[in-house]
């Protein structure tokens, strides 16, 4: 009798081994980050690397463009006026389209819409190239922010085909996509920029190039942006769960959970690989299944969740205030010491934006998606965003010290660099409410909508914030209102003020 106890004493001591080694190894498994599939996320990259290429790649000779356009009938002081104009159509543009680009993909699918996105800009950004007036200027950029807006669905792309172990990685270098872009964009659009001139013995013996002095850099970024599409007709696969095919859900083999070990409560396990969406959709980590069948929600439903509105306040104030530090720096920088400038030259700015670009590109790749992991989505982005505060506070710090040196010298650049630094963290920001966002969707099947509310308050707000910060610059200069630094007072407190409403983002 004691020889059966102990043996019964021994096989429950055996089988509570057994349940406990496999609650470690099933709780090991859901800690444990998933492999990213990269030949899904390298194109959602590919098309927001693409997008952000053509946005820029008028920045070096979008002045002068609209000057040769004869629009300000030599006055080179109205200048500013008609560029403000071309520089706001396109944030407009992608606020007002950006919703329909999501509400389209709920119904439809991801990928048939999300593949009009670098298509529709290859050709826009081309045909602001051979244009010769002012309005068709107007026109085809207001047509480079319609398709700016379809290219956020490739951030709902991203929300699922990823789940809560590796959400944060894929995010994380989504920024990098977009810097990437922002580094060719300019390079390709300064270089190529009136070829005719630089290389008179080869480009300067094609007449259309002569008429045409700004098409060859155009023209080169929409072959990106087309190989974008070509790259997403051939290989992007469907995300959306009610557009894929039911036979899929029948074709799921039954997979053990452990090959190996005897666990009692096995579950088939998926992973997203090469195979395709449909083994995302299933462990979705931050979505319910019984969700999936639902209607796509509107967007009045969506914006009666407090949550929601808690998540967009907070894109309008990292939109308003990021874009404006991007405003300022130009203005800054380029101004004489005498107004309150660096007096820096045009090649100096552009290697500073260069470096910049190439430094948040590293540090983004490196550290967002660790922080992420380790802190929170929701930490990430207050200290992020609070950042923001450093940057402004170093304008007028750094106008100082150059007053006093009669230029930039080493302390000037100590102070410009904590700027760049504080102002770029709001990459990480950016990426830590896509994903608070992504996970607050109410039901996948309104997960396009929701990231496209986000995309437009953002998008609106960038439209607002140079705008603003433009025009209080020249107000602080002209009226010497703290001594032509209230711009920089007043953003730093605008920043504080939406500080608050940081700390109410849910805690996922």
């Amino acid at each position: 009798m004691s020889s059966v106890n102990d043996s019964s004493a021994e096989d429950a001591s055996e089988s509570e081994t057994l349940s406990s080694n496999c609650n470690e190894l099933h709780e090991d498994n859901d800690n444990k980050p998933k492999p990213l599939p990269w030949s899904q996320l390298s194109i959602a990259y590919l098309i927001e690397t693409a997008e952000n290429l053509i946005t820029t790649v008028t920045d070096p000779f979008i002045n002068q463009f609209v000057q040769e356009t004869g629009i300000t009938q030599g006055d080179e002081q109205r200048t500013g006026y008609f560029t403000g104009i071309l520089l706001s159509v396109a944030p407009i543009a992608e606020a007002t389209s950006v919703i329909l680009w999501g509400m389209a993909s709920d119904r439809v699918g991801r990928r048939p819409i999300l593949m009009f996105g670098p298509l529709g800009l290859a050709l826009a950004i081309l045909a602001f190239g051979m244009s010769t007036q002012y309005w068709l200027l107007v026109i085809f950029q207001f047509s480079v922010g319609v398709f700016s807006g379809n290219i956020a669905l490739s951030k709902t792309v991203i929300g699922e085909i990823t789940d809560s172990t590796n959400i944060a990685d894929a995010y994380a270098l989504l920024p990098v996509a977009w810097t990437v872009g922002q580094i060719i964009g300019p390079f390709i659009g300064g270089f190529l920029a009136q070829s005719t001139l630089r290389w008179p013995d080869t480009f300067g013996k094609f007449e259309y190039l002569r008429k045409h002095p700004y098409f060859l850099p155009c023209f080169a970024a929409s072959l990106v942006a087309f190989l974008a599409f070509v790259v997403a007709a051939v290989a992007l696969k469907e995300t959306l769960p009610s557009a894929i095919s039911q036979q899929t859900y029948n074709n799921i083999p039954e997979v053990p959970a452990s090959p190996t070990l005897p666990c009692n409560d096995d579950v088939p396990s998926y992973d997203f690989t090469e195979s395709g969406a449909r083994d995302s959709s299933l462990e979705h980590g931050h979505m319910l299944m019984k969700n999936e069948e639902l209607e796509p929600q509107t967007v009045r439903s969506l914006l009666k969740l407090p949550e929601i509105r808690i998540i967009l306040i907070n894109f309008g104030f990292l939109g308003f205030c990021g874009a404006s530090a991007w405003a300022l720096d130009g203005l800054m920088w380029s101004m004489s010491i005498k107004s309150g400038g660096l007096g820096w030259s045009p090649y100096t700015i552009g290697m500073t934006m260069t470096v910049r670009g190439v430094a948040t590109a590293v540090l983004q790749a490196a550290t967002v998606a660790k922080f992420i992991r380790h802190f929170g989505a929701r930490k990430v982005h207050i200290v992020c965003f609070s950042g923001l505060v450093v940057s402004f506070l170093s304008f007028p710090i750094a106008s100082f010290f150059a007053q006093h040196a009669g230029g930039s010298d080493w302390r000037v650049w100590i102070i410009v660099v904590v700027s760049l630094t504080t102002q770029s963290m709001r990459l990480g920001s950016y990426a830590s409410l896509q994903i608070i966002l992504t996970g607050t969707a109410p039901n996948q099947t309104s997960l396009g909508t929701t990231i496209g509310l986000g995309q437009a308050v953002s998008a609106i707000m960038r439209c607002l914030g140079p705008f603003f910060a433009s025009s209080l610059h020249s107000i602080s200069l002209q009226y010497r209102l703290a001594g032509g630094n209230a711009v920089y007072y007043i953003m730093a407190a605008i920043v504080a003020s939406g500080i608050p409403f940081s700390l109410m983002l849910p805690k996922h």
